[in-house]
C-alpha cells in the first residue's frame, strides 16, 4: 500500500480513537477496537536490533525504578534479573560496534542490591548501567543519518513486545501473570518517551499523523497507568494488539 493510503487508513482508525480527558477517569476500551492490519514482525537491520534490544532494557529498568521507589523489592526483582539474562548475552557481542563498555558486572551488581533491598547499592549500580546505555545511544546516533525516522522504526518495533507481553499476562479476560503485564507497562513507557524525543522532527514531516500516533500512545499509557496489575485489565489483548497495529501503519506513514 503506497505511503499515502497508509496514512489515510491510519489517521480513520487513529480517528476513532478517544483522546482521555486530563482531569477525568478514563472509561475502560470497548473488547475490540476498530480493524486494524495485521502485525507483522520484519526483520530488523542490525543497528535496529540491537536499539531495540537498549530500549528493552531501559523499559525494564523504568519499571524497576518505579518499584524501588515504592520499596516493592520483589517485584522489582525480575526486571532488573531479565536485562543480564535475556538480553545482554544477545548484545554482548555486538557492543565495541557500538562503542558501548561492557556492562554484566554493573548488571549483576543491580541484581545483588535488590535482593539484598539495598537502596545506596541500587542507586549506584543503576548510574553505572545508565551511563551504558547512554553510550551505547551516542554509538547508535553516530551510525543514524536520520535519527528521527530511525528512532520510530525502533520505537514501534519495541511496541510490538508490549503487545507480546500483555498477550502472556492475560488469560481468560484476567491478568494472572503480573510480571508480564509491568514488562507490557515499562516497553509502552520507552516508546512513548522515544517518540517525544523525536516530535519535533516527526511534526515537521507529518503533524496530522504525529498528532494521530501521540493520541495512540497515550491511549495505550491510560490502559497500563497503574503500576500493579489490575484485577480486571483495561483492555482486552485484541484492543492492545489493534493499537499497536495502527500506531505501525502510522509510523510506516512518517517513515
Amino acid at each position: 500500500m503506497a505511503a499515502a493510503g497508509i496514512l489515510r487508513v491510519a489517521l480513520v482508525l487513529a480517528a476513532l480513537i478517544p483522546l482521555p480527558a486530563p482531569a477525568q477517569p478514563q472509561p475502560a476500551l470497548p473488547p475490540t477496537t476498530p480493524a486494524a492490519e495485521p502485525l507483522i514482525a520484519p526483520a530488523l537491520p542490525p543497528d535496529a536490533e540491537f536499539a531495540r534490544n537498549i530500549a528493552l532494557i531501559r523499559a525494564d529498568l523504568l519499571v524497576a525504578d518505579a518499584l524501588v521507589k515504592e520499596r516493592n523489592w520483589v517485584d522489582a526483582r525480575p526486571h532488573v534479573t531479565f536485562p543480564r539474562e535475556e538480553i545482554y548475552g544477545v548484545i554482548r557481542d555486538d557492543l565495541r560496534t557500538y562503542k558501548t563498555p561492557p556492562f554484566d558486572a554493573a548488571l549483576r551488581a543491580l541484581e545483588r542490591a535488590v535482593a539484598a533491598r539495598s537502596l545506596k547499592g541500587y542507586q549506584r549500580a543503576m548510574t553505572r548501567v545508565r551511563a551504558a546505555l547512554v553510550d551505547a545511544e551516542f554509538g547508535l546516533r553516530a551510525r543514524q543519518k536520520d535519527w528521527s525516522r530511525f528512532t520510530l522504526q525502533v520505537a514501534v518495533a519495541t511496541l510490538r513486545d508490549a503487545a507480546d507481553e500483555y498477550d502472556d499476562a492475560v488469560a481468560n479476560g484476567r491478568i494472572v501473570r503480573d510480571v508480564g503485564y509491568q514488562s507490557a507497562r515499562g516497553i509502552v513507557a520507552e516508546a512513548s518517551r522515544m517518540v517525544d524525543d523525536v516530535a519535533g522532527a516527526l511534526v515537521a514531516r507529518d503533524a496530522r499523523a504525529t498528532q494521530a500516533l501521540r493520541g495512540i500512545l497515550l491511549r495505550l499509557t491510560h490502559i497500563f497507568a497503574p503500576l500493579a496489575a489490575p484485577k480486571e485489565p483495561r483492555a482486552d489483548v485484541e484492543a492492545v494488539r489493534g493499537l499497536v497495529a495502527q500506531a505501525d501503519a502510522l509510523a510506516r506513514a512518517l517513515r
